[in-house]
């Protein structure tokens, strides 16, 4: 529909796999050399995990093509196979002399014997499967098996299982544990960072014809990162729709708006709204305090329990409230309340208890422990370490951070949880952090590890570094904000 708008030969952004469009960014050119070689090495099973959408099936596709002829290929795309159809399966696929009859000894021996003449002949055999994630325990046994047909010196059967992060759950099963052993190359596609999103945007739109200058800005890319996680699949589909969007405004320039709609659309990137939930309580605390000013207030006049020294509340310790001034943000000491009226007496009161309540409960908070416990870890972390970004979390959702947090913390080592404040692109949000790493490595093996549920909001590695930076670029954020506002 937009293709003559733009000038394209065809669509830059299907979502089935074109290998002529096959992007080397991202590690993605490497993965794919490194995959060659370990199948052409001819040793134990080679494994890739990759999130939904992270360009699996693409990789499938482009070793198909880059293989030289001598290699042939077993393509899986149905992984809900039987111990028994699998061997089936596989023969009918090279179209060995079978039937659907013939016994598991019949076919293991025909395999077996059109494996050793292809080895002869200098040739190669390797099954790709997919989904690998969704195979029985009993059939991943199976393939275990098949990788025993070897000569003294070479397998005759290279297998690459292609699936999500929950096949390293199913491996690290104590049952399936001789299967694990033999795999020798492990491989982890991670999503596409803003700048790579960027590049990857671009290079698209040039290889189906496009001339122009970019259509899509370092500002756009940025958008479409964080609401498709980095997952090349949601980048495509929030792409086509941005330029679908663009078109029936008419125009050639790709803005937020249009990535905006494509979202939408596609129920990426959307969060839940707490702001009617923040107004309405803020709503009834006015109403509330309005209620308790107008009744009890008068009752402590009377009484004289606002004394002339200080303004003093009955605490758990017998201490007096520390009133906080907005202005430094830094304390003081209770004020001397001779001089005012019993107006201002009432509001400096309610502003108190409302302050030191707000306090008490914050302090108390898993929220604040974290925060300060942060702070603590960051002033000594070493900037050439590494750490898992989680989650992103608005800071106006402070009820939906809790929640992670709580949630987080029975999965993970609480005290290996961080939070900091950051302004992403004018946007006030908490980082999530986990641990920190000495090595990137050990950063990609325990980002494998995490549950589904906390990999669902596609975290991914950050150096300290970097989250340092961000911490000072935050705080001068902020400074410059409150200079503007005196």
């Amino acid at each position: 529909m937009y293709l003559e708008h733009f000038g394209l030969e065809r669509q830059p952004f299907k979502i089935t796999p074109d290998t002529s469009m096959f992007y080397t960014g991202n590690k993605r050119g490497a993965a794919l050399e490194a995959l060659k070689y370990a199948i052409l090495s001819g040793e134990g099973i080679i494994k890739v995990v990759g999130e939904v959408g992270s360009g699996k099936t693409m990789l499938c596709r482009m070793l198909e093509v880059e293989l030289a002829s001598n290699v042939e290929v077993v393509y899986i795309a149905n992984p809900s196979l039987s111990p028994e159809n699998i061997l089936h399966v596989i023969a009918f696929e090279l179209k060995l002399n079978i039937t659907s009859e013939s016994s598991k000894l019949e076919v293991m021996q025909a395999l077996q014997k059109y494996l050793l003449d292809k080895h002869a002949d200098n040739n190669q055999v390797v099954v790709f499967v997919e989904e690998a994630q969704s195979m029985p325990i009993e059939t991943l046994e199976e393939i275990r098996l098949l990788s025993n047909l070897e000569t003294n010196d070479y397998k005759l059967l290279q297998m690459v299982l292609f699936g999500q992060p929950e096949l390293d759950n199913k491996l690290r099963l104590p049952s399936i544990r001789q299967l694990k052993e033999r795999i020798t190359h492990n491989f982890y596609l991670d999503p596409f960072p803003p700048a790579d999103v960027y590049s990857y945007l671009n290079f698209r739109m040039r290889a189906v014809g496009y001339r122009g200058p970019d259509l899509f800005t370092p500002k756009a890319a940025n958008n479409i990162e964080r609401k498709s996680n980095g997952l090349t699949r949601r980048i495509n589909i929030l792409a086509d729709k941005a330029l679908l969007a663009a078109f029936s405004d008419g125009g050639h320039d790709i803005n937020a708006k249009h990535i905006n709609l494509a979202a939408k659309d596609s129920d990426f990137g959307q969060q839940r709204n707490w702001q009617p939930l923040v107004k309405s309580a803020t709503a009834l605390a006015i109403v509330i305090t309005s209620i308790w000013i107008g009744t009890l207030l008068p009752s402590l006049f009377d009484n004289k329990h606002i004394k002339n020294s200080a303004i003093e509340i009955s605490t758990s310790d017998e201490s007096p409230l520390i009133v906080n001034d907005i202005t430094n943000n830094t304390p003081k000491q209770p004020t001397n309340t001779t001089s005012l009226a019993p107006a201002q007496q009432a509001e400096l009161t309610t502003n108190t208890i409302s302050s030191n309540l707000n306090s008490a409960t914050s302090s108390n908070s898993l929220l604040q422990q974290r925060l300060q416990q942060t702070r603590q870890w960051i002033s000594g972390a070493t900037n050439e370490h590494f750490t898992i970004q989680l989650i992103l979390l608005d800071v106006w959702a402070e009820n939906e951070v809790t929640s992670y947090l709580e949630k987080a913390s029975q999965l993970l080592d609480t005290q290996s949880l961080f939070i900091y404040q950051a302004s992403i692109r004018g946007r006030m949000v908490y980082s999530v952090l986990y641990s920190e790493y000495t090595q990137r490595e050990q950063a990609i093996k325990q980002l494998q590890k995490l549950s589904p549920w906390l990999r669902q909001s596609g975290p991914y590695l950050r150096t300290i570094k970097g989250i340092k930076a961000d911490i000072r670029k935050t705080e001068q954020n902020i400074s410059l904000s409150s200079e503007a506002q005196h």
